[in-house]
């Protein structure tokens, strides 16, 4: 196997909890664990997924991967380096999307491409541009604003500007939340045409139709540890994915400390 593009090892994190949050989650503690130990890795060529309920710590390793939080434990590596050590360089081969992006109402989806493309240090490649507008029908929408955009456009225009610089890793944070089944197989094809071209990809999910049609490596993912990590068949055999998620859940869940 190739060397990994994504080596996460031991990673933690914690957050502290306001009373208001601590009532929603009925505990009484003040810090929450979110992610314990986590450790995985990433190959060029694959989509690993993460797969796990909400509040598993998927979105916080994933942002931690991203460079948007650090870890309080553990490390991150991107092609090498060590992701907090050298932000710039892992932000430079990284692609992140997540549903929570939010773009400007007022701008095009032409400025937003320029903006994005300068925002990493790069002129704009016209070729890579059409190319990207045209596969995802951007191209008829170049200079609408993005406050006049369908949710499923404004979505593919998130995709669009995460990957502007081409990264050599992506990772995107339940890449088909909230999208029509039209927009959600069309950012799912484009995730298999980046995996053939060699890129590293990971993706959480809480949908397991989605892990089974995309995955090659998948972890489960229950109160912030890894329960189970293996290739997709060698973890599902002749069942279910969702049925090997439930017995694995019910084992890990009274884990909990």
């Amino acid at each position: 196997m190739n060397q990994a593009a994504v080596v996460c090892k031991d990673l933690e994190k914690s957050f502290r909890l306001s009373k208001k949050q601590q009532k929603i989650e009925k505990t009484p503690d003040r810090v929450k664990r979110a992610v314990r130990g986590l450790s995985f890795e990433a190959y060029p060529g694959e989509i690993f997924g993460l797969l796990g309920s909400n509040g598993a710590g998927k979105t916080t390793t994933l942002r931690m991967i991203a460079t948007l939080i650090k870890p309080d434990g553990g490390s991150v590596e991107i092609l090498g380096k060590d992701a907090v050590a050298f932000p710039d360089f892992a932000r430079s081969n990284l692609g992140f999307l997540t549903s929570e992006l939010k773009l400007e109402d007022y701008f095009t989806p032409n400025y937003l491409y320029r903006y994005f493309s300068e925002l990493h240090g790069l002129d704009e490649n016209a070729d890579r541009k059409r190319m990207l507008f045209e596969k995802f029908g951007i191209d008829k929408f170049a200079e609408v604003r993005v406050a006049d955009l369908s949710t499923g456009m404004k979505q593919k225009l998130s995709l669009v500007i995460s990957l502007v610089h081409d990264p050599a890793v992506i990772v995107f944070d339940e890449p088909t939340n909230g999208l029509d089944v039209i927009t959600a197989k069309a950012v799912t094809d484009y995730l298999g045409e980046l995996k053939n071209e060699g890129k590293a990809i990971i993706i959480s999910t809480h949908i397991f139709s989605l892990a089974e049609k995309l995955c090659d490596r998948i972890g489960i993912i229950v109160d912030g540890r890894m329960a189970a990590l293996s290739d997709k068949q060698t973890l599902v055999g002749d069942r279910s994915l969702e049925d090997v998620f439930f017995d694995i859940y019910s084992m890990a869940a009274p884990a909990e400390t």
